[in-house]
Protein backbone atom coordinates (compact mmCIF):
# COMPACT_ATOMS: atom_id res chain seq x y z
CA UNK A 1 0.00 0.00 0.00
CA UNK A 2 1.52 3.10 -1.19
CA UNK A 3 0.97 6.00 1.52
CA UNK A 4 0.89 9.65 0.71
CA UNK A 5 1.97 12.41 2.27
CA UNK A 6 0.00 15.00 3.20
CA UNK A 7 1.68 18.17 2.32
CA UNK A 8 -0.79 20.63 1.55
CA UNK A 9 0.14 24.14 -0.28
CA UNK A 10 -2.30 26.97 -1.67
CA UNK A 11 -0.37 28.33 -5.13
CA UNK A 12 -1.26 32.22 -5.78
CA UNK A 13 -3.73 30.75 -8.38
CA UNK A 14 -6.06 30.23 -5.55
CA UNK A 15 -6.13 25.98 -6.13
CA UNK A 16 -4.78 24.06 -2.94
CA UNK A 17 -2.42 21.18 -4.40
CA UNK A 18 -1.39 18.08 -2.98
CA UNK A 19 1.64 15.90 -4.44
CA UNK A 20 -0.14 14.43 -7.02
CA UNK A 21 -2.06 18.01 -8.09
CA UNK A 22 1.77 19.46 -8.53
CA UNK A 23 2.72 16.40 -10.03
CA UNK A 24 -0.03 16.84 -12.54
CA UNK A 25 0.58 20.37 -13.05
CA UNK A 26 4.50 19.46 -13.96
CA UNK A 27 3.87 16.92 -16.69
CA UNK A 28 1.06 19.14 -18.21
CA UNK A 29 3.81 22.30 -17.99
CA UNK A 30 6.08 20.24 -19.75
CA UNK A 31 3.88 18.95 -22.40
CA UNK A 32 2.95 22.65 -22.98
CA UNK A 33 6.53 23.73 -23.55
CA UNK A 34 7.05 21.19 -25.75
CA UNK A 35 4.01 22.55 -28.15
CA UNK A 36 1.37 20.00 -27.42
CA UNK A 37 -2.09 21.44 -26.25
CA UNK A 38 -3.29 19.54 -22.99
CA UNK A 39 -6.72 18.22 -22.55
CA UNK A 40 -8.49 17.73 -19.09
CA UNK A 41 -11.06 15.26 -18.87
CA UNK A 42 -13.62 13.94 -16.36
CA UNK A 43 -16.75 13.92 -14.57
CA UNK A 44 -18.25 17.40 -13.46
CA UNK A 45 -16.67 18.84 -9.76
CA UNK A 46 -13.55 17.22 -10.21
CA UNK A 47 -11.52 20.61 -10.32
CA UNK A 48 -10.72 20.51 -14.71
CA UNK A 49 -10.62 23.78 -14.68
CA UNK A 50 -9.30 24.72 -11.70
CA UNK A 51 -6.21 22.53 -12.96
CA UNK A 52 -6.72 24.30 -16.45
CA UNK A 53 -6.34 27.89 -14.81
CA UNK A 54 -3.72 26.76 -12.39
CA UNK A 55 -1.34 25.71 -15.42
CA UNK A 56 -2.15 28.26 -17.59
CA UNK A 57 -0.69 30.89 -15.03
CA UNK A 58 2.38 28.87 -15.00
CA UNK A 59 3.20 29.70 -18.40
CA UNK A 60 3.04 33.41 -17.00
CA UNK A 61 1.47 34.43 -20.04
CA UNK A 62 -1.99 36.47 -20.08
CA UNK A 63 -4.96 34.15 -20.43
CA UNK A 64 -8.13 34.12 -22.76
CA UNK A 65 -10.83 31.76 -21.08
CA UNK A 66 -13.77 30.67 -23.72
CA UNK A 67 -16.32 29.03 -22.36
CA UNK A 68 -17.62 26.00 -24.93
CA UNK A 69 -21.53 26.33 -26.15
CA UNK A 70 -23.71 24.87 -28.45
CA UNK A 71 -24.39 28.52 -30.54
CA UNK A 72 -20.24 29.30 -29.97
CA UNK A 73 -19.54 30.15 -33.99
CA UNK A 74 -16.21 31.50 -36.18
CA UNK A 75 -17.66 35.05 -35.27
CA UNK A 76 -17.12 34.63 -31.94
CA UNK A 77 -13.77 32.96 -32.17
CA UNK A 78 -12.24 35.19 -34.90
CA UNK A 79 -14.26 38.18 -34.58
CA UNK A 80 -16.51 40.07 -37.21
CA UNK A 81 -17.36 43.50 -38.76
CA UNK A 82 -19.52 45.44 -35.87
CA UNK A 83 -20.72 48.76 -37.29
CA UNK A 84 -19.59 51.47 -38.90
CA UNK A 85 -17.42 54.72 -39.07
CA UNK A 86 -17.88 57.37 -40.70
CA UNK A 87 -15.66 60.72 -41.26
CA UNK A 88 -17.00 63.97 -42.59
CA UNK A 89 -14.67 66.78 -43.98
CA UNK A 90 -16.65 70.65 -44.93
CA UNK A 91 -14.82 72.86 -46.85
CA UNK A 92 -16.27 76.58 -46.83
CA UNK A 93 -13.40 78.43 -46.45
CA UNK A 94 -15.01 80.31 -50.09
CA UNK A 95 -17.58 81.67 -49.41
CA UNK A 96 -19.51 81.06 -52.91
CA UNK A 97 -18.04 77.25 -52.72
CA UNK A 98 -19.49 74.49 -50.23
CA UNK A 99 -17.20 70.85 -50.44
CA UNK A 100 -18.54 68.08 -48.15
CA UNK A 101 -16.87 64.96 -48.11
CA UNK A 102 -17.97 61.68 -45.86
CA UNK A 103 -16.01 58.66 -45.87
CA UNK A 104 -17.67 55.54 -44.51
CA UNK A 105 -15.90 52.15 -43.31
CA UNK A 106 -16.38 49.22 -41.58
CA UNK A 107 -15.66 48.58 -37.70
CA UNK A 108 -13.89 45.08 -37.17
CA UNK A 109 -13.63 43.40 -33.82
CA UNK A 110 -11.17 40.65 -33.14
CA UNK A 111 -12.56 38.10 -31.59
CA UNK A 112 -11.09 36.15 -28.82
CA UNK A 113 -9.62 32.89 -30.52
CA UNK A 114 -7.91 35.56 -32.92
CA UNK A 115 -6.99 37.68 -30.07
CA UNK A 116 -4.62 35.26 -28.13
CA UNK A 117 -3.66 33.86 -31.68
CA UNK A 118 -1.89 37.14 -32.47
CA UNK A 119 -0.77 38.05 -29.24
CA UNK A 120 0.77 34.96 -27.90
CA UNK A 121 -1.62 33.95 -24.46
CA UNK A 122 -2.88 30.75 -23.20
CA UNK A 123 -6.14 30.03 -24.17
CA UNK A 124 -8.18 28.32 -22.14
CA UNK A 125 -10.96 26.52 -23.86
CA UNK A 126 -13.26 25.17 -21.24
CA UNK A 127 -15.90 22.60 -22.24
CA UNK A 128 -14.72 22.63 -25.49
CA UNK A 129 -16.64 19.43 -26.27
CA UNK A 130 -20.36 22.05 -25.77
CA UNK A 131 -19.42 23.34 -28.95
CA UNK A 132 -20.05 22.65 -32.05
CA UNK A 133 -17.55 20.18 -33.79
CA UNK A 134 -17.95 22.19 -37.08
CA UNK A 135 -16.65 25.46 -34.88
CA UNK A 136 -13.91 23.51 -33.20
CA UNK A 137 -12.58 22.28 -36.75
CA UNK A 138 -10.83 25.77 -36.78
CA UNK A 139 -7.99 24.29 -34.14
CA UNK A 140 -7.18 22.06 -36.59
CA UNK A 141 -5.08 24.41 -38.77
CA UNK A 142 -3.72 25.91 -35.59
CA UNK A 143 -2.16 22.74 -34.25
CA UNK A 144 -1.59 21.44 -37.46
CA UNK A 145 -0.39 24.15 -39.53
CA UNK A 146 0.44 26.80 -37.16
CA UNK A 147 -2.14 29.01 -38.87
CA UNK A 148 -6.12 30.72 -37.76
CA UNK A 149 -7.89 30.82 -41.19
CA UNK A 150 -10.23 33.56 -41.50
CA UNK A 151 -12.92 32.06 -42.14
CA UNK A 152 -15.62 34.48 -43.65
CA UNK A 153 -14.25 37.49 -43.11
CA UNK A 154 -13.93 40.28 -45.71
CA UNK A 155 -10.13 41.19 -44.52
CA UNK A 156 -7.57 40.93 -47.07
CA UNK A 157 -5.64 38.55 -45.70
CA UNK A 158 -6.82 34.78 -45.48
CA UNK A 159 -4.86 33.61 -42.23
CA UNK A 160 -3.05 34.64 -39.66
CA UNK A 161 0.00 32.90 -38.42
CA UNK A 162 0.00 31.57 -34.94
CA UNK A 163 2.25 33.37 -32.54
CA UNK A 164 4.74 30.88 -30.80
CA UNK A 165 4.14 31.83 -27.50
CA UNK A 166 0.23 31.13 -27.69
CA UNK A 167 -1.14 28.29 -26.06
CA UNK A 168 -4.23 25.91 -25.67
CA UNK A 169 -5.57 24.41 -22.40
CA UNK A 170 -9.05 22.04 -23.23
CA UNK A 171 -11.44 20.68 -20.76
CA UNK A 172 -14.57 18.39 -21.13
CA UNK A 173 -16.80 16.51 -19.49
CA UNK A 174 -17.58 13.01 -20.95
CA UNK A 175 -19.07 12.05 -23.74
CA UNK A 176 -22.39 10.53 -21.78
CA UNK A 177 -23.13 13.79 -20.06
CA UNK A 178 -26.49 16.17 -21.72
CA UNK A 179 -25.40 18.83 -24.12
CA UNK A 180 -21.78 17.11 -25.01
CA UNK A 181 -20.92 16.53 -28.45
CA UNK A 182 -18.60 13.89 -29.55
CA UNK A 183 -15.11 15.15 -30.69
CA UNK A 184 -14.07 14.43 -33.96
CA UNK A 185 -10.91 12.37 -33.58
CA UNK A 186 -8.63 14.76 -36.00
CA UNK A 187 -8.77 17.29 -32.95
CA UNK A 188 -8.30 14.38 -30.44
CA UNK A 189 -4.83 12.95 -31.94
CA UNK A 190 -3.62 16.21 -31.56
CA UNK A 191 -4.27 16.61 -28.13
CA UNK A 192 -2.60 15.24 -24.97
CA UNK A 193 -5.66 14.17 -22.81
CA UNK A 194 -5.72 13.67 -18.97
CA UNK A 195 -8.09 12.04 -17.31
CA UNK A 196 -9.41 13.64 -14.09
CA UNK A 197 -11.05 11.52 -11.86
CA UNK A 198 -12.90 12.24 -7.84
CA UNK A 199 -9.97 12.61 -5.78
CA UNK A 200 -9.71 9.78 -3.28
CA UNK A 201 -11.79 10.45 0.34
CA UNK A 202 -7.99 11.31 2.37
CA UNK A 203 -7.42 14.32 -0.44
CA UNK A 204 -10.57 15.86 -0.42
CA UNK A 205 -10.58 16.02 3.42
CA UNK A 206 -7.29 17.10 3.23
CA UNK A 207 -8.64 20.29 0.83
CA UNK A 208 -11.42 20.67 3.58
CA UNK A 209 -9.49 21.41 6.44
CA UNK A 210 -7.21 23.88 4.39
CA UNK A 211 -10.33 25.51 3.76
CA UNK A 212 -12.47 25.71 6.77
CA UNK A 213 -9.58 24.91 9.41
CA UNK A 214 -12.05 21.59 10.57
CA UNK A 215 -10.67 18.77 12.04
CA UNK A 216 -9.41 15.76 10.09
CA UNK A 217 -11.84 13.81 10.99
CA UNK A 218 -15.03 15.61 10.38
CA UNK A 219 -13.24 16.38 7.32
CA UNK A 220 -13.25 12.72 6.37
CA UNK A 221 -16.39 12.26 7.54
CA UNK A 222 -17.88 14.51 5.11
CA UNK A 223 -15.97 13.69 2.24
CA UNK A 224 -16.86 9.56 3.27
CA UNK A 225 -20.35 10.48 3.39
CA UNK A 226 -20.39 12.37 -0.58
CA UNK A 227 -18.51 9.51 -1.48
CA UNK A 228 -20.90 6.84 -0.57
CA UNK A 229 -23.94 8.50 -1.92
CA UNK A 230 -21.50 9.06 -5.10
CA UNK A 231 -21.62 5.15 -5.64
CA UNK A 232 -25.52 5.36 -6.54
CA UNK A 233 -24.58 6.98 -9.50
CA UNK A 234 -23.29 5.86 -12.76
CA UNK A 235 -22.49 9.50 -14.82
CA UNK A 236 -23.05 12.59 -12.89
CA UNK A 237 -23.10 12.01 -8.60
CA UNK A 238 -22.07 14.42 -5.98
CA UNK A 239 -18.53 15.81 -6.29
CA UNK A 240 -16.04 17.89 -4.16
CA UNK A 241 -18.20 20.51 -4.66
CA UNK A 242 -20.70 18.99 -2.53
CA UNK A 243 -18.48 18.36 0.08
CA UNK A 244 -17.06 22.01 0.22
CA UNK A 245 -20.59 23.51 0.58
CA UNK A 246 -21.62 21.23 3.38
CA UNK A 247 -17.74 21.86 5.13
CA UNK A 248 -18.62 25.68 4.42
CA UNK A 249 -22.24 26.11 5.69
CA UNK A 250 -21.69 23.75 8.62
CA UNK A 251 -18.64 25.98 9.91
CA UNK A 252 -20.98 29.10 8.83
CA UNK A 253 -23.98 28.19 10.80
CA UNK A 254 -22.17 26.45 13.89
CA UNK A 255 -24.16 22.74 12.36
CA UNK A 256 -21.99 20.06 14.49
CA UNK A 257 -20.83 17.74 11.53
CA UNK A 258 -22.20 14.65 13.51
CA UNK A 259 -24.05 12.19 11.18
CA UNK A 260 -26.85 11.76 14.61
CA UNK A 261 -27.25 15.44 14.29
CA UNK A 262 -31.12 16.16 12.63
CA UNK A 263 -29.32 19.65 11.36
CA UNK A 264 -26.45 18.32 9.89
CA UNK A 265 -28.60 15.63 7.90
CA UNK A 266 -30.94 18.14 6.45
CA UNK A 267 -28.06 20.04 5.11
CA UNK A 268 -26.92 16.91 3.48
CA UNK A 269 -29.94 16.36 2.28
CA UNK A 270 -30.66 19.97 1.01
CA UNK A 271 -27.16 20.35 -0.87
CA UNK A 272 -27.19 16.69 -2.34
CA UNK A 273 -31.09 15.34 -2.42
CA UNK A 274 -31.60 16.69 -5.85
CA UNK A 275 -28.41 15.52 -7.59
CA UNK A 276 -28.52 12.54 -6.13
CA UNK A 277 -32.82 11.59 -6.72
CA UNK A 278 -31.57 12.09 -10.92
CA UNK A 279 -29.56 9.19 -10.69
CA UNK A 280 -32.18 7.02 -8.93
CA UNK A 281 -34.56 5.01 -11.31
CA UNK A 282 -37.62 4.66 -8.81
CA UNK A 283 -41.35 5.83 -8.41
CA UNK A 284 -39.86 8.68 -6.05
CA UNK A 285 -36.77 9.72 -6.53
CA UNK A 286 -36.33 12.62 -4.14
CA UNK A 287 -38.14 10.75 -1.14
CA UNK A 288 -35.13 7.80 -1.96
CA UNK A 289 -32.42 10.19 -1.97
CA UNK A 290 -33.49 11.78 1.13
CA UNK A 291 -33.44 8.31 3.27
CA UNK A 292 -30.43 7.06 1.87
CA UNK A 293 -28.41 10.37 2.90
CA UNK A 294 -30.35 10.18 6.32
CA UNK A 295 -28.96 6.44 6.12
CA UNK A 296 -25.73 7.35 5.13
CA UNK A 297 -25.01 10.00 7.90
CA UNK A 298 -26.32 7.13 10.48
CA UNK A 299 -23.65 4.99 9.02
CA UNK A 300 -21.12 7.60 9.37
CA UNK A 301 -21.77 7.50 12.81
CA UNK A 302 -21.81 4.29 13.85
CA UNK A 303 -18.59 3.16 11.97
CA UNK A 304 -16.80 6.32 14.25
CA UNK A 305 -18.20 3.70 17.02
Amino acid sequence: MTVLRTKINKNRSGIIQDEITEDLLSRSLQYLKAGYPVHFTGPSGTGKTSLALALAKKRKRPIMLIHGNHELNNKDLIGDFTGYSSKKVVDNYIRSVYKREENVTETWQDGRLLEAVKKGYTLVYDEFTRSQPSTNNIFLSILEEGVLPLYGTKLTESFVRVHPDFSVIFTSNPEEYAGVYQTQDALLDRLITIFIDHKENHREAAILCKKFDIEKREAEAITALVAELRKACKDSGPSLRASLMIAKLAVQEGIPIDGTNTSFQRLCVDIVGHQLSRCLETEEPIKKAEEMIIDACHNLDANEK
